[in-house]
């Protein structure tokens, strides 16, 4: 595995953290810029928002870039956000700090996965992938306690300055552990050609996975902390250790998904989803009794967000593994949060906090149906002809 792979986790986890900084953090915000709770809670759509639609843009503007000299306008947009939010005294520069920095980490993970397809042979791209999607793993285990903890200690400014102070850290290291590759021969040099990939239907389809994976997973993390405080009956100091198991959980799953990636791609997206159903259902039907419960909820952190080793392989195998196909390939799994967190919102407000497990069983369902063409045309492939041994005369 080149270390380069883990130089790029370490600038995805840079960018992880800063996601979910204002969600560890919205009492102090709201009290320094006067907002209400509500609106600080804005500002974690707002840097999905962006993520999804602007990324694709920005990766669209640095197309034509040097893969690492992208990563560094890539960073210094990142570092200008995170400043920005910093330094902000009203609500209206935070909100535009999240948007720049959501922009920055969605085309930064376009072009990080490029790199990992670009130095990595193709029988361990897989796992390369994996490692380097450690760093979003280990962003929602270690990002989101240790600025929660710096910004409880040392005011909610210090969180994000910790956080751009990682993010100058991870770029000095991009510029001494992550080559600079030559352009492929072939690889597209224009918006135009980038854009032949995506008609594809197939793509499309497989777009959709990702997102129905993920959204049946955020469907019901979006909600864990309501679920363990009034339904299993845990206290609100123990949660935050309970989310930094299931945390653990998702790094132990991601290592394992990406060992599979490469060979049994579709077949072990089918598995995950079918056990992430069986998670789901059973969390939903026994989340008022605490063994099962747990038991249920680090399930679904081995099986919900680690099959992205897999989504990306086989994104990357039915168009290319290009900026711009990954970086739409991430806006369509931040459209999976959205989609999740939002109908589970919707589900609780009608029928109770179970609903968004119901939710997250029903979309992993369908998500199994998208799989079917691509494990209907592995099953028609003839298989390898038998090599025979030569005879013996005398027998």
């Amino acid at each position: 595995m080149p270390k380069a792979v883990y130089v790029l986790a370490l600038g995805i986890f840079a960018m992880v953290t800063s996601e979910f900084v204002v969600a560890g953090l919205m009492p102090q915000i709201s009290d320094g810029l006067g907002a209400t709770i509500p609106q600080v809670g804005y500002l974690i759509t707002a840097f999905a928002v962006a993520m999804a639609l602007g990324g694709p843009f920005l990766a669209t503007a640095v197309l034509k870039l040097p893969h690492k000299t992208a990563l560094m306008v890539l960073f210094a947009i990142f570092l200008a956000g995170n400043i920005l939010a910093a330094l902000s005294t009203d609500y209206w520069t935070m909100a535009a700090g999240r948007v720049i920095t959501g922009v920055a980490s969605s085309a930064f993970l376009g072009v990080s996965l490029s790199i990992v397809a670009e130095i990595t042979r193709p029988e361990v791209r897989g796992k390369a992938i994996g490692a380097a999607m450690n760093g979003l793993m280990l962003g929602t285990l270690l990002g989101l306690p240790i600025s929660t903890f710096v910004g409880g200690q040392l005011g909610w400014r210090a969180a994000f300055w910790a956080i751009s102070a990682l993010t100058v850290a991870a770029a000095l290291a991009t510029v001494v552990g992550v080559p600079s590759v030559a352009q492929a021969e072939g690889e597209a040099t224009s918006v135009r050609e980038e854009m032949r990939a995506f008609r594809n239907p197939r793509l499309w389809l497989v777009f959709s996975t990702s997102t129905l994976v993920i959204g049946a997973t955020f469907s019901a993390f979006s909600y864990f902390t309501p679920i363990l405080t009034q339904v299993t009956g845990f206290s609100e100091g123990s949660v935050p250790w309970l989310l930094v198991a299931y945390g653990a959980a998702t790094v132990v799953g991601n290592n394992i998904v990406g060992r599979f990636a490469d060979r049994h791609t579709i077949v072990t997206q089918v598995i995950g989803l079918v056990l992430n159903m069986v998670f789901l259902a059973g969390f939903a039907l026994f989340a008022d009794v605490t063994a099962p419960a747990l038991i249920f909820m680090f399930g679904i952190g081995l099986v919900g967000v680690t099959m992205n080793p897999c989504m990306i392989t086989r994104v990357q195998r039915t168009a290319n593994s290009r900026p711009l196909v990954n970086t739409v390939h991430s806006s369509f799994i931040t459209l999976g949060i959205v989609i999740g967190s939002w109908l589970g919102g919707v589900g609780i407000n009608a029928y109770g906090l179970r609903a968004p497990l119901v939710l997250g069983v029903i979309m992993a369902f369908i998500g199994i149906f998208t799989l079917l063409p691509d494990l209907r045309r592995k099953a028609a492939q003839p298989a390898a002809p038998a090599v025979r041994e030569p005879q013996n005369a005398a027998a």
